[in-house]
């Protein structure tokens, strides 16, 4: 069996202008990110970064990605629209998104889902992350509820599309609730939304955190389906018949 082909994308300047954030992840957050999935032994990694040529992602990487992870902060309108739309079209035709923590506000996660990315957010609390979808294939091996000692708040109202599956709900000592793990479906493609990641804090070293990311790889690939129903191009025009012509010959006899 081929392995997963994940591409990992992330900004990559907090960390070259950071102490805090150099100290936690030395070789980026994507590259942490990288050594989790690669725990599984059917997932292969390429890591892009926004100063990369072509921006990370040229027409060879993304063309040859079945998951993309998108960790995006500081620099959401230095993407260029070009890319942002051959990210879209690559989704609706299978290819999996997996966006990460205030990747909500990129113009990644506005253009495939159909969102402002707006929500409320504030200082770094504690974080308990509630299971509330536990035979959802991502939250495989995942307990009823964890602990995420400090995270960055994101709060409610969440201003997203009604997910088409919710895996878990996140609720932090002063009372706030999220919605932070949320699934779509867009065209071919499955669309994850997970919001652990703040980049001043470790939190993809949590175990249950890199579970989450492996179950995700593995969830968002691209189906595999018995024939092609992916057009290029406008919808094309049918004939009278459904059948191909050899079979409706044949029912003629």
């Amino acid at each position: 069996m081929s392995k997963i082909r994940v591409t990992i994308w992330n900004e990559f300047r907090h960390e070259k202008t950071n102490d805090v954030v150099r100290s936690i992840y030395p070789e980026g957050l994507h590259a942490e990110i990288g050594k989790a999935l690669l725990e599984c032994g059917d997932i292969e990694v390429t890591l892009a970064a926004l100063d990369d040529p072509d921006q990370g992602l040229p027409d060879e990487v993304l063309n040859s990605t079945d998951v993309l992870f998108w960790w995006g902060h500081m620099a959401h309108g230095e993407v260029s629209d070009e890319l942002v739309e051959k990210i879209r079209q690559r989704v609706y035709n299978g290819m999996g998104l997996v966006v990460l923590h205030s990747g909500h506000y990129s113009k990644v996660f506005k253009s495939v889902v159909g969102t402002t990315g707006n929500l409320l957010w504030g200082d770094n609390l504690h974080e308990i992350m509630w299971n509330i979808n536990p035979t959802h294939p991502i939250a495989a091996g995942i307990p009823s509820h964890f602990h995420i000692d400090c995270e960055e708040v994101y709060a409610e109202p969440f201003q997203i599309p009604d997910p088409d599956e919710q895996v878990f709900q996140s609720w932090y000592e002063t009372g706030y609730v999220f919605r932070s793990g949320c699934v779509w479906k867009r065209g071919a493609g499955k669309v994850f939304y997970f919001q652990p990641g703040h980049e001043t804090v470790p939190t993809y070293h949590n175990p249950y955190v890199r579970r989450i990311l492996q179950n995700a790889a593995h969830y968002c690939k691209p189906a595999e389906t018995g024939f092609n129903y992916l057009y290029a191009g406008n919808s094309p025009y049918i004939k009278s018949y459904f059948a191909p012509e050899d079979e409706i010959e044949e029912l003629k006899k």
